[in-house]
C-alpha cells in the first residue's frame, strides 16, 4: 500500500513539473516574440503640401488626389487656387479612370487656408505662382509647371482627343507626385530667382474677408 501511494505521489509531482515547465516555456516564447514598448518606431511627421493653380479646378486637384492616394503616409495634401471656380468634370473623369475619386475634393481659395502651417506650396501653373499671396510661417515655394488641359483641349476636336489632353497631363502629374517628398527640397525656388518677391504690400485687400497683406509682384526680367 505504501508503495502504491509513493507511486501516486511520483506521478502527481511529475505531472506538476511538466505543467509548470510548459507554462514557463510558453511565457518565455511570448516574451521573446513580444516587442518592448520603447522599440516602436516613432510616427512619421507628414509634410503639409499644398498644390496651387489659378482656378483649383484641374491640375492642382489631380495633384492633390494623387498625393492623397499614393503618398498619404508621408504627405498631408491640399490644393487651392488664387481664383477658384469649381472642379473640371473632365479632370474628375480621367482621375476616375485610374481609380482615384476626386469628386469630393473642394475647389478652395488659398486665402481660406492661411491657418494651415504649410511646409510647401507647389505652384503647378505660372499665373498662380505670380498671384500667390504671402503665406504665414516658413513655407517653402516650389515651381513645377504643367500644361493647361482645358487650353490644350480647345486646340483639338473630338471628345476622345480632348480627354487625351487631360490624360497626358494627368500621367505627368502622377509621375511627379511619385517623386515626392524627396524632390521637394531640391526644387525649392530661391528668393533671388523666384518670380515672386515676397514683400508685404502697402495695400490691403478685404474682398469680404479679413484684411490680409498681399505680396508685391515683380516679373523676372
Amino acid at each position: 500500500m505504501q508503495k502504491f501511494f509513493t507511486n501516486v505521489r511520483i506521478v502527481i509531482v511529475t505531472a506538476s513539473l511538466l505543467f509548470l515547465g510548459g507554462v514557463t516555456l510558453q511565457n518565455l516564447a511570448a516574451a521573446q516574440t513580444a516587442k518592448p514598448q520603447e522599440d516602436k518606431e516613432p510616427a512619421v511627421k507628414k509634410l503639409k503640401v499644398l498644390f496651387l493653380c489659378t482656378g483649383n479646378s484641374c491640375r492642382s486637384q489631380m495633384a492633390e488626389g494623387f498625393a492623397r492616394a499614393l503618398k498619404g503616409d508621408v504627405i498631408e495634401a491640399y490644393s487651392a487656387g488664387v481664383s477658384p471656380h469649381g472642379k473640371n468634370p473632365h479632370a474628375v473623369a480621367v482621375m476616375k479612370e485610374v481609380g482615384i475619386d476626386i469628386s469630393n475634393q473642394e475647389s478652395q481659395d488659398i486665402r481660406d487656408l492661411m491657418h494651415i502651417p504649410l511646409d510647401y506650396v507647389v505652384a503647378v501653373c505660372s499665373n498662380a505662382e505670380e498671384s500667390c499671396p504671402v503665406l504665414p510661417g516658413s513655407v517653402e515655394h516650389v515651381r513645377h509647371l504643367f500644361d493647361d488641359p482645358p487650353k490644350l483641349a480647345k486646340e483639338v476636336e473630338g471628345e476622345k482627343e480632348k480627354l487625351d489632353c487631360y490624360r497626358r497631363v494627368r500621367d505627368e502629374i502622377k509621375a511627379y507626385v511619385l517623386t515626392l517628398p524627396e524632390s521637394l527640397e531640391k526644387e525649392v525656388v530661391p528668393a533671388e530667382k523666384s518670380t515672386i518677391v515676397q514683400k508685404e504690400s502697402k495695400r490691403t485687400y478685404t474682398n469680404k474677408r479679413p484684411a490680409r497683406l498681399f505680396q508685391r509682384i515683380r516679373r523676372a526680367r
